[in-house]
Parts: structure tokens; C-alpha cells; sequence
């Protein structure tokens, strides 16, 4: 299986991108693992709400291929402890998926055909976090998702 993070906007802060990158590196030995980042739309003072999140959400479809496993990362979504992810990551992988996308949405959150599309949602906080540091979160929590699989020295219960 593959795993994917479709973000949508870049990581503007060096600190955090370098965090990013740490971990995308530690991934490479468990898993192929890549983020794609989905250009901020240009103009979005002209547009309403649902507006950009159509226009988001038309981006982040395209994306997809028809074997795709979409999970959204929502505020709404399923709350996990690290071991569950890791669990979840792990039923997933049984299942014999070719490829997992995870997404990060703008900043109104998606489409209406974008939630139809998905299957399932995944929140990391009742929190609200930036888009930019929550991507941090989700590779991080991968990366201690496969330790935990892998019954290594990183995660402590």
C-alpha cells in the first residue's frame, strides 16, 4: 500500500517544513510515502465559502484514481490513540488497498462531493490546528503508527 497527504496550500515556514521532511524520511523504510500540495486558489476574495470549497474540492478529485481509499482529516472525524492509527493504518494494508489518500482541505473544509467521496474522516484534535502544522501531526503520527506496528523503541503507552 501507499500512502498519500493531498494538502491543499504550501508549508510557508522553513522550521516546520524541515520537521516535515524528517519524518517523510523516516517513513521511507516502512512505507511509499509522498505529499502532494494542491496550489492556494488565486482570487478567493471574489468567492464565497462554498465557492472555494467547490473549487477545492473539483482539485482535490482530480487528484484521485478510481482505486483510491479517501479518508478526509475533518474536525468531525473519528478521534484515534496512536495505537488505534496504527491499527486502522494496519486493516488497511490487510485489506490489500493500493493506495490510502489522506486529505487536508482549505480552510472552510470540503466540497459536498468531496465528503460523498470520501470513506471515512479522521479528526486529530477538537482542536483547531493551522493547515500547515497539522500536516507535521499527520506524518508524525504515521511514522509512529509503523513504529508501533513494527514493535519498536519510539511510542511508550
Amino acid at each position: 500500500m501507499k500512502i498519500k497527504l493531498l494538502a491543499i496550500g504550501k508549508t510557508d515556514d522553513k522550521n516546520l517544513q524541515t520537521l516535515i521532511e524528517t519524518y517523510q524520511n523516516r517513513l521511507k523504510h516502512y512505507i511509499n510515502f509522498e505529499i502532494e500540495v494542491i496550489p492556494d486558489l488565486k482570487n478567493v476574495k471574489n468567492l464565497s465559502e462554498t465557492q472555494q470549497k467547490e473549487k477545492e474540492g473539483t482539485l482535490i478529485l482530480k487528484k484521485l484514481a478510481a482505486t483510491d481509499v479517501l479518508i478526509l482529516l475533518d474536525e468531525k472525524g473519528k478521534e484515534f490513540r496512536s495505537v488505534a492509527f496504527s491499527q486502522f493504518l494496519q486493516k488497511k494494508m490487510n485489506a490489500g488497498i493500493k493506495q490510502l489518500v489522506l486529505v487536508i482541505g482549505g480552510p472552510y473544509g470540503f466540497s459536498d462531493a468531496v465528503y460523498q467521496k470520501s470513506q471515512g474522516k479522521i479528526s486529530f484534535s477538537k482542536m483547531t490546528f493551522s493547515h500547515q502544522m497539522i500536516r507535521l501531526f499527520v506524518v508524525e503520527q504515521i511514522y509512529r503508527a509503523f513504529t508501533i506496528l513494527k514493535n519498536e523503541p519510539y511510542h511508550h503507552e
